[in-house]
C-alpha cells in the first residue's frame, strides 16, 4: 500500500518581531462630542477613550498593511522572500475579492507567498498567530506573516452615540518562524453565535445596493453594538477563557509579565484584569486611550507601544486575550519578541 509521506515542521514556534502603523489623522473626544450631542468627560468615563487615529483616503488597508510589515520583517531579520504565508485579519477591507492579503504579499515581494484574508472581527490576529503557529510546526510554512489591520472609520456612523467614538484605524503585523523553544502556547478559541447580533453590520450590502425596482440606501454598512451586554459577557466569558489559556500553557498568572488584552474598552480591560485576579505586577496593556478600538489590530498596536514605552521587553512572557462580533473569541501565551 503506498502511503503519503508526511511533513515535519519545526518543533516550536514564535513572534519574531512586531511592527506597526497608526495614521498619521489624531481625532480628539473634542471632534466627536457635537455629533452624538456628548461630552469628553462622558466618553472618557464610558470607554477611557482620550482620541483616536483615523486614517487619510491615502492610508489604505494595503498601505498601513505594507507599511507595518516591512517594519516587524526588519526587526524579526528576515526578508520578504523568506515569508510562505501571509495572513491578514481584518473586516474593513471593502473588497470582498481578491483578498488584500495577495496584494500586500506582491507589493512587499514575498517569494509568490501563499496569501488570505480571515474574517474574525477583533479576535482575527489571534486567530492568525494560532494558525501561524500551526502551520509552522505542520511543515506548511518556513516564516508567516500575520497581520492585524482595519479602516473601521470607512464603516463608522458618527451620529451613533454607541460607537461613534471608539472605533479607529490602524495595522500592526507580526513575523512568526520556528523556534528551537516554546515561543506560542495553545490557542484557546471559540465563538458564541447565540449573541450573533450584538456587534454587527447594520445593513446587508444588497440593502446599500438595492434593485431597480426597490433602489438601497447607497450609504455605507455601518457598525452597531450593544455595549452593556457586550460588557457583561467580556468580562463573564472572557476571564475563565484566559484560565484556561495559562492552564493550557502550563504557566498562571503569577508567572506573566505582560497582559495585552483586546482594546475594546478600558472598562472591560480593568474588570478582566480584576476577574482574572492578575498580580500587580502585571503590566497591562492600555492604548485603547490614544489609539481607540481597531479590532483585529488593537493588539500587536498595544504591544509595540509597550515595547517602544519599556512596558514590555523581550523574552516577557505576555498573555494575549481577543473578542469581537460573532462573538468570536480567541487566547494565547506568548514570549514578547
Amino acid at each position: 500500500m503506498t502511503t503519503i509521506t508526511p511533513q515535519v515542521g519545526a518543533p516550536h514556534a514564535a513572534i519574531l518581531g512586531i511592527g506597526t502603523y497608526r495614521p498619521s489623522r489624531v481625532i480628539p473626544n473634542s471632534e466627536v462630542i457635537d455629533a452624538i450631542d456628548s461630552s469628553d468627560e462622558w466618553i472618557q468615563q464610558r470607554s477611557g477613550i482620550r482620541q483616536r487615529r483615523w486614517a487619510t483616503p491615502e492610508e489604505t488597508v494595503q498601505m498601513m498593511s505594507v507599511a507595518a510589515s516591512r517594519i516587524a520583517l526588519e526587526r524579526a531579520g528576515v526578508s520578504a522572500e523568506q515569508i510562505d504565508c501571509v495572513i491578514v485579519a481584518t473586516v474593513s477591507h471593502l473588497l470582498q475579492t481578491p483578498a488584500v492579503a495577495t496584494a500586500i504579499a506582491h507589493e512587499l515581494g514575498t517569494n509568490q507567498a501563499a496569501a488570505f484574508d480571515i474574517s474574525a472581527a477583533c479576535a482575527g490576529f489571534c486567530h492568525g498567530v494560532a494558525m501561524a503557529s500551526d502551520l509552522i510546526r505542520g511543515g506548511s510554512a518556513g516564516h508567516i506573516l500575520v497581520i492585524g489591520v482595519e479602516r473601521l472609520s470607512d464603516l463608522t456612523d458618527v451620529y451613533d452615540r454607541g460607537t461613534a467614538f471608539i472605533f479607529a484605524d490602524g495595522a500592526g503585523a507580526a513575523v512568526v518562524g520556528p523556534s528551537e523553544t516554546p515561543g506560542i502556547g495553545p490557542v484557546v478559541w471559540g465563538s458564541d453565535g447565540e449573541q450573533f447580533d450584538l456587534i454587527r453590520q447594520r445593513e446587508d450590502w444588497r440593502d446599500v445596493v438595492g434593485t431597480p425596482e426597490q433602489p438601497g440606501s447607497g450609504q455605507m454598512p455601518h457598525l452597531i453594538m450593544e455595549g452593556n451586554p457586550v460588557f457583561r459577557w467580556a468580562v463573564f466569558t472572557m476571564a475563565k477563557v484566559a484560565q484556561q489559556a495559562l492552564d493550557r500553557a502550563g504557566v498562571s498568572a503569577d508567572d506573566l509579565d505582560v497582559f495585552v488584552p483586546h482594546q475594546a474598552n478600558m472598562r472591560i480591560i480593568d474588570a478582566m484584569a480584576k476577574a482574572m485576579k492578575l498580580p500587580e505586577g502585571v503590566r497591562i496593556a492600555r492604548d485603547i486611550a490614544e489609539q481607540g478600538n481597531t479590532s483585529a489590530a488593537s493588539i500587536p498596536l498595544a504591544l509595540d507601544r509597550m515595547i517602544a514605552d519599556g512596558e514590555a521587553k523581550s523574552g516577557d512572557l505576555a498573555l494575549f486575550i481577543a473578542f469581537g462580533a460573532g462573538l468570536a473569541y480567541a487566547a494565547q501565551v506568548v514570549l514578547v519578541p
